[in-house]
């Protein structure tokens, strides 16, 4: 049911043009009359999507309400949202219509109607339980030791001699190793084989980058800072307006200081030691912060891995963690550079081989930072395809503490990573389609080229096709083998019905189109890459997804923008502290999608526990 109450200032009984304000209370309930979610107050004229199944009833007034209520676009200015208790994601109002996807009602996780896969479902639980293993193991331990030294306190003259006998006599049957002691022992050896049989790699926490206020940008102050380089056209600088507009982003996205300051009248300073301030700033921020989560001290990393696209100085940046961190020095440190916004599942992906090679019941801790520098990298010429990167990208970083130590840390992760899915593309158009060059004037910046929508359709296409297997449920499987084969069978008919010049009956055939499977009933969350709103909306439309599993990707884009391969890692934040619409629960899989130059798609699912 919807009610609404219309309040507006008027003189003489005449509507006016003031600030006006439309109090909306909505009460949702479901066919048997239980309430599911409430609104008040909302400050604006009209719900800008009302649901399908519910009409509002005509407002009661004497004459037509005011182009006020029904015109989105002279909306008086909200205020923005307060910090959250806790440190959460600060959410920032946008004047882009994104920005609108929190504020009117909306569907969530209780309207949505999926089957969901028992199979998977009670995997996961034993994924879960799995973590739980090692006081399994110490009970079981316990018991057995009691048995044992029972059979000596009953028996202690006989315990030599049965000793002996155990070595000696097959046939006879020792006292020492009864029934009981038999079924302890077999019962331990069986869990601890479950517990190992995968090696398992466990996410014990993670931080992202928040930015001080200093280098939060509106539409408005990122524009000024674009005219102060004094090195754009008009015409540039209409077309990163335009570009900003629908860009998705918000009026607070973090660009570094040594470009802020051109507001204050000085030059921006792309310089190495500016860029190294930046990557010391992010870095060791999320670092910091990651190892005070996770329970962790530098000292006790084994594996040091930092992907950063653009930036890659010397000494490396995994050298100045190490510097800063006073880490040990035997931790293997890798540095990657050139991979993109694709480049956090594939230092996830190292991490977890690393990790996994170690073995052993010590194996070991690795520290994986995914970040992109601004300050050396803002394009100064006039092309568009290089402009786009002046308006996409902002600052940003992740840190993630990962661990196969399954005694000491299983128990107390966050997450169990599943797999990861790794597919680059090796034609042409895949390798160029992002690529750092030179314009005709000799700028250096990154070209974006018109083909990427459908490389990156095709890569994900590749991704989700290797994905599959190991994540969907056996009837989704099946259906898509019947889909294939039928089309296989059909092509065939087909070709030799022409042959023989039946053309007529060729024409009859049925067309079956490829079946699309349905990831909603194995995987619970998805963080799409916040590379654009386009491809938020493609990935949502291919996946036939529900708004609330891209209400994540769209929420990043808004507060933080484009931050390359870490925006995965604000996704999961939202989805882990901030989101209501589809609250995250043991046991629930995520699935992080990223896209980069290459052209690559990546893919890695975790397991909340």
């Amino acid at each position: 049911q919807l009610y609404c109450v219309t309040v507006f200032s008027s003189i003489d009984g005449k509507i006016t043009k003031g600030i006006n304000y439309c109090i909306f209370i909505y009460r949702w309930e479901d066919n048997n009359g239980f309430p599911l979610k409430q609104a008040t107050l909302r400050r604006y004229f009209l719900p800008r999507t009302p649901p399908p199944s519910i009409k509002p009833p005509a407002l009661l007034l004497s004459s037509p309400p005011s182009p006020l209520c029904t015109t989105a676009s002279t909306m008086p200015p909200r205020a923005a949202y307060p910090t959250p208790a806790g440190g959460g994601m600060r959410r920032i109002d946008s004047e882009t219509d994104v920005s609108e996807a929190g504020d009117g009602p909306r569907r969530d996780y209780r309207y949505y109607r999926v089957r969901k896969s028992s199979l998977i479902g009670m995997i996961n639980w034993t994924h879960v339980i799995a973590t739980q293993y090692p006081y399994f193991l110490l009970l079981l331990l316990l018991v057995l030791v009691h048995q044992i030294f029972t059979a000596v306190r009953l028996h202690p003259d006989l315990v030599l001699n049965e000793m002996i006998k155990v070595y000696t006599d097959v046939v006879h049957e020792p006292i020492l190793l009864t029934t009981g002691v038999k079924a302890s022992l077999l019962s331990f050896i069986v869990v601890w084989v479950l517990a190992r049989h995968d090696n398992p790699v466990y996410l014990l926490a993670f931080s992202t980058f928040k930015a001080p206020s200093g280098w939060k940008m509106s539409h408005s102050q990122i524009l000024d800072m674009m005219r102060a380089q004094k090195c754009f056209s008009k015409d540039s600088v209409d077309f990163m307006s335009r570009i900003l507009e629908r860009s998705g982003t918000g009026q607070a996205t973090a660009w570094p200081p040594a470009i802020v300051q051109c507001l204050k009248g000085k030059p921006a300073d792309r310089s190495i030691e500016r860029s190294r301030e930046e990557a010391e700033t992010v870095i060791c921020t999320v670092v910091e912060d990651a190892l005070r989560k996770a329970g962790v001290s530098a000292q006790e990393i084994d594996i040091l891995i930092i992907n950063c696209s653009l930036f890659s100085p010397t000494p490396s940046l995994c050298s100045m963690v190490m510097q800063k961190f006073n880490m040990r020095q035997d931790v293997k440190t890798y540095n990657l550079s050139g991979m993109g916004c694709s480049a956090s599942p594939i230092s996830i992906d190292l991490a977890n081989t690393l990790l996994q090679a170690r073995g052993g019941l010590g194996g070991g801790r690795a520290l994986v930072v995914s970040t992109e520098i601004i300050t050396p990298n803002l394009y100064h010429g006039n092309e568009k395809g290089f402009i786009l990167q002046n308006t996409l990208f902002r600052c940003g970083g992740a840190a993630m503490v990962l661990s196969n130590r399954w005694i000491k840390d299983a128990h107390r992760a966050s997450y169990k990573h599943l797999r990861t899915v790794r597919v680059q593309g090796n034609d042409p158009n895949s390798y160029g389609c992002v690529y750092e060059t030179e314009d005709e004037k000799g700028e250096r910046g990154v070209r974006l080229s018109k083909d990427i929508v459908k490389v990156a359709g095709k890569c994900m296409e590749k991704n989700m096709t290797t994905l599959g297997p190991y994540v969907l449920a056996f009837s989704e499987q099946a259906k898509v083998v019947a889909s294939l084969g039928a089309r296989f069978v059909l092509k065939f008919v087909y070709k030799n019905l022409v042959k023989m010049e039946k053309d007529n009956l060729a024409a009859k055939l049925p067309v079956v189109r490829p079946y699309v499977p349905d990831f909603k009933r194995t995987i619970d969350h998805f963080c799409i890459h916040a590379g654009g709103r386009a491809v938020i909306d493609g990935i949502e439309k291919n996946m036939k997804l529900e708004p609330f599993h891209t209400e994540a990707s769209r929420m990043t884009l808004l507060n933080y923008g484009n931050t390359s391969s870490s925006s995965i890692w604000y996704e999961l934040e939202y989805i882990q502290d901030q989101q209501r619409s589809n609250p995250l629960k043991k046991g629930h899989r995520i699935m992080q999608v990223a896209f980069g130059s290459g052209f690559k798609c990546n893919s890695t699912v975790w397991l909340k526990l």
